[in-house]
């Protein structure tokens, strides 16, 4: 053997060690350094080929849209990823606890308390939050509703409340899709409509089946339907909610919201005639209190009821000259007539009472000068 060849033998022992020593040492470095950078992590998980097979047998997408991220709320603010992944501290990473994706949700949600922790508070009393203490894994958590990776402001665009919604309750989605405020909405972007989280709250939802939701809902519907600089740029009537609570249905529900709002009552209350997402202007035939359909959706509560009976509704209208004048100049009539009535009674009584006083003083001066 040459010494060239001896040399290059060496050379190769050597750089062969070094490599060895070098994975040893990565190997046995344990925790990654705090400082470590996205960068790094996106090195893997920038990979779009990128999973992780559950015991459950579910294959998860571990890639991370670089560009998306750094767009998003999240990515703005300079969160790194180790802020939410706090528990990721050796490489490769320890094996998860969690036997599918949804169990991993679920614990790691909990992480969004760090950052979001009077919003978290809330979210315990919610609908979703009941039910997933009930066992219901189903039900939504943060991550469900924002995407940790590519989290936008919810407003935008608004449109995007109802679809993200709609991953749970997609028949609902539907329903409101074809209703007078998801066609303003969706249609013409109109932001002064209602979406799902205006009527039924962002964080801690209440449960719509209870009775204090059923009897406070009234008032939600006056939040928009009482705003006189808001209905009159689309000459909808202001009255609604104050007349629906001077006739016999709203008195009723009002006394049991304010007495007892845990006692159900069979009195309706708004959606319960124009419906719940499906409800339409009363213009459109198809809706539940249209002319042509108004009798059969009295006759809910009122099954003996006839033409006459809906065709005596008012609506929610005031009545005056232009609009059921008939009843404006009965209502006008009494109006006048009871207090007239009533003056003249007043006045007769003072006048009787004035009348036997005098009697009895003069009566008594009478007698006494006699």
């Amino acid at each position: 053997m040459n010494i060239n060849q001896r040399r290059l033998n060496v050379c190769f022992v050597v750089t062969l060690f070094l490599g060895f020593v070098w994975i040893g040492r990565v190997q046995a470095s344990g925790p990654l350094q705090e400082s470590a950078s996205d960068e790094e992590c996106l090195a893997c998980h920038g990979r779009p080929n990128l999973t992780y097979e559950f015991p459950s047998g579910e294959v998860w997408s571990l890639y991370v849209d670089q560009d998306s991220f750094h767009a998003s709320i999240h990515g703005q603010e300079e969160l790194a990823c180790t802020d939410c992944h706090t528990d990721i501290t050796d490489y490769p990473h320890p094996p998860l606890k969690a036997n599918s994706p949804r169990f991993y949700a679920l614990e790691q949600y909990q992480t969004c308390q760090g950052c979001h922790e009077e919003v978290y508070k809330k979210s315990l009393d919610s609908i979703h939050a009941r039910e997933i203490a009930s066992g219901n894994w189903d039900a939504a958590v943060c991550t469900d509703c924002h995407d940790p990776h590519a989290t936008q402001s919810p407003n935008e665009p608004r449109t995007a409340i109802p679809l993200t919604c709609s991953k749970c309750h997609s028949g609902i989605y539907n329903e409101y899709l074809d209703s007078v405020h998801g066609q303003a909405l969706v249609d013409e972007n109109n932001a002064d409509v209602p979406t799902c989280i205006d009527c039924h709250g962002v964080h801690n939802q209440e449960d719509p089946r209870t009775t204090e939701f059923r009897l406070n809902s009234p008032n939600l519907c006056a939040d928009c339907h009482a705003d006189e600089a808001l209905m009159s740029k689309y000459d909808i009537s202001t009255h609604v909610f104050d007349t629906y609570v001077a006739d016999f249905h709203g008195t009723t529900v009002t006394l049991f919201e304010r007495q007892s709002p845990d006692q159900p009552t069979n009195k309706p209350v708004c959606y319960d005639c124009h419906g719940v997402h499906n409800m339409k202007s009363h213009k459109d035939p198809e809706a539940q209190v249209s002319h042509e359909r108004l009798l059969q959706t009295c006759q809910k509560c009122h099954p003996d009821a006839t033409e006459n009976f809906s065709a005596t509704w008012l609506g929610h209208y005031e009545p005056d000259i232009n609009k059921y004048p008939m009843v404006y100049f009965v209502d006008l009539f009494y109006k006048i007539f009871i207090p007239a009535v009533l003056g003249f009674m007043g006045v007769y009584v003072v006048s009787d009472v004035a009348s036997n006083f005098i009697r009895r003083v003069f009566g008594r001066n009478k007698r006494g000068a006699a």
